[in-house]
């Protein structure tokens, strides 16, 4: 059997052992033990593949993030910020048609910038937002909804796990990828609040009605979420601002949220027992599966799998948006049956490489000549230029022609193909990051496997999972038609980074 049909065959073994229960680590970690074993006729290839694998995992410093914003996550929920957040929220809009949900749906977003999973999300907003959604009115199947929905924002919008991760595995810059990510996280938390507000429109009687909140407790809400805002500010701000890196940045959140944490007084010697052991149970869980996915996607890199693909794809002249379009819906379906890291680890090494080769068309060359041609004019024309070598240029800029090497010569500047392909290809691994970002998180909501679902179902066992399935579906519809907007202009993701 040759080495790519032994790749290929992988693919069916590895999707057996995931139905049959078999971790997802653990999956990827045989296949890809055995894959190599056969692959090289003898244990020396896979044996040493294990050993560099395990040590360059579990001794990386770009990973040392995942566990210093787990435990932010861990620290934040343990400190009562999570309920702050939802006072906040519901005292400004709870009195409004469906107000409760809609601060349950904010709660969430502005919980999610200082926890970084969706999960965990779902789960903290519940035990907070749900007795209060009972309390006035809002049907069960309604509010289970509302706060799965609520949860995928917890990895969007950033401080994201899922999107360090990303950056890795394509090594793209992370700070970039968070501030791509701000703008959609905030669309998908605003179009859940429209969501909401047309449904209980549809559905009056799904929701109660709140009396609304004097202004002196709205003040006092809104100011309890000052350490919410003061760590958001100080980890992502610090980022942008060149303070620390985005490590260092972790360090400081998670530190800071302890602090908070301390000051308030919810920090015991139990409570910080429970959120290191926590933090070090889900740190081993997200390591155990990046280890397998190592292992895995080598013997995959063994077979040319990823590249052959690419090629194929290239080959066959398909459009770059048709690919997209086929990678995004497999991603919307597979991501109903495993969670969002499992489907990043192991299809990114896979459809990356082909969607890198594909031309979107981003970066046009000629307009970034133009561009670097309009500030060297802007401070005057080069001395010694020809008044016919002027002409040429404006000329060139005015049409939207490449400038020519001499043209650029004479103006003193160096825009060349080899730039526009870099940034291109950058653009497109971020846009491309943030698209599958969304696409597997409507996956956890999308019936009628999603993993969000069960987890609220399990916090609510009064209300019957068809009722919270009629109801998610909504959110759905939302989340699809902010992916078709994504993809249909780019610039929405992409205009904030320099």
């Amino acid at each position: 059997m040759s080495l790519l049909a032994l790749g290929f065959l992988s693919f069916p073994v590895l999707l057996v052992m995931i139905f049959l229960r078999a971790p997802i680590g653990l999956a990827m970690l045989l296949c890809g033990i055995g894959g190599l074993w056969l692959a090289t006729d003898g244990t020396t290839v896979f044996m040493g593949r294990l050993k560099s694998e395990t040590f360059t995992t579990f001794s990386s410093y770009s990973l040392s993030i995942i566990p210093l914003f787990l435990l932010m996550g861990q620290f934040a929920t343990l400190s009562g910020m999570s309920a702050a957040l939802f006072r906040a929220a519901e005292s400004f809009l709870g009195h409004r048609k469906g107000g409760v949900a809609m601060a349950a749906v904010g709660a969430c977003a502005g919980f999610g910038a200082i926890c970084g999973s969706s999960l965990a999300t779902a789960a903290t907003m519940s035990r907070v937002a749900l007795p209060e959604l009972k309390r006035y009115g809002y049907s069960g199947g309604f509010s289970t909804a509302t706060l799965a929905a609520g949860g995928t924002l917890g990895i969007l919008i950033p401080p994201s796990v899922i999107l360090v991760i990303y950056a890795i595995l394509t090594e793209q810059n992370i700070a970039k990828l968070f501030l791509a990510a701000f703008v959609p996280g905030l669309l998908a938390a605003l179009g859940y609040i429209l969501t909401i507000s047309v449904y209980v429109r549809v559905h009056p009687e799904a929701a109660g009605v709140r009396a609304p909140v004097p202004w002196a407790e709205r003040m006092r809400n809104f100011l309890d979420v000052w350490p919410v805002v003061l760590v958001f500010g100080l980890v992502v701000g610090g980022i942008y601002a060149g303070w620390f890196t985005p490590t260092e940045g972790a360090a400081v959140g998670a530190a800071g949220t302890g602090i908070i944490a301390l000051i308030g007084g919810n920090m015991s010697w139990a409570v910080f027992k429970q959120a290191i052991l926590a933090t070090a149970s889900s740190t081993a869980m997200i390591f155990f599966i990046v280890l397998g996915a190592g292992i895995y996607n080598g013997f995959l890199a063994l077979t040319q799998v990823p590249q052959e693909l690419a090629d194929w794809v290239v080959g066959q002249g398909f459009s770059p948006w048709t690919v997209l379009a086929l990678v995004l819906v497999f991603y919307l379906i597979f991501g109903c049956l495993m969670d969002s890291l499992s489907m990043i680890l192991l299809t990114i090494p896979i459809f990356f490489p082909v969607i890198s080769v594909m031309d979107f068309g981003f970066v046009d060359l000629a307009a970034m000549q133009a561009e670097a041609a309009r500030e060297v004019l802007a401070t005057g024309v080069p001395e010694g230029m020809a008044v016919e070598m002027l002409e040429a240029i404006r000329t060139a800029m005015a049409t939207g022609a490449e400038l020519t090497r001499e043209q650029m010569q004479a103006l003193g500047i160096r825009v060349t193909e080899g730039m526009a392909n870099r940034i291109e290809s950058e653009q497109v691994a971020i846009w491309f990051g943030i698209l599958v970002l969304i696409v597997v998180e409507v996956g956890l909501i999308t019936p009628p496997v999603g993993m969000n679902l069960f987890i609220i179902n399990t916090m609510d066992r009064e209300t019957p999972m068809s009722a919270t399935y009629r109801a998610v579906i909504w959110f759905v519809g939302s989340d699809i038609l902010r992916v078709i907007l994504l993809v249909a202009f780019p610039a929405i993701t992409l205009f904030l980074l320099p």
